[in-house]
């Protein structure tokens, strides 16, 4: 196997077990990390954001599908199993990464997934009839970013 999927496998097991100290670590100081709720996270932005969310996390369970990787980057299929605390709404979201490496760490990591239909689980109706809707997506980022600032200020970031 080589040393990327093995560093990729290593952060989903982290994941997994909830352990977001081991995930920060699979990260390069200089890490960009992007999916369609945090766009445009860098260095200790991406790590505090899986820190905030696994300090949220009641019933998270995480499905590493497949993972590979070489030289040149890396991907991988994962789904998370949660609900979602604003609205106690059960998700299943799938999940495709993509990674680039440097030194041995993840330095670029993008999660793409359907915003509609994680935001019709999440949302209920309002993101089963207007997940699609641009305002929706920017509310559901504003609320995010929001909710990773406070986590921030708390921990002196």
């Amino acid at each position: 196997m080589h040393p990327h999927e093995a560093l990729v496998r290593e952060f989903y097991a982290a994941f997994a077990r909830r352990d977001a100290e081991a995930m920060a670590r699979c990260y390069h100081d200089e890490v960009f990390f992007s999916d369609p709720a945090f766009p445009k996270l860098h260095g200790e932005e991406a790590r505090d954001m899986w820190r905030m969310l696994l300090s949220r996390a009641t019933d998270l369970e995480i499905v590493l599908e497949e993972a590979s990787a070489d030289s040149e980057g890396g991907r991988a299929r994962w789904t998370a199993h949660y609900t979602f605390s604003k609205t106690g709404r059960k998700v299943v979201n799938r999940i495709e990464a993509l990674f680039a490496f440097r030194q041995g760490k993840i330095v670029r990591h993008y999660d793409r997934f359907s915003f509609w239909r994680w935001s019709a689980q999440a949302l209920g109706p309002l993101g089963q009839f207007l997940g699609w809707f641009a305002p929706v997506k920017w509310m559901v980022r504003r609320q995010a970013a929001r909710g990773l600032e406070h986590f921030r200020d708390r921990r002196g970031a």
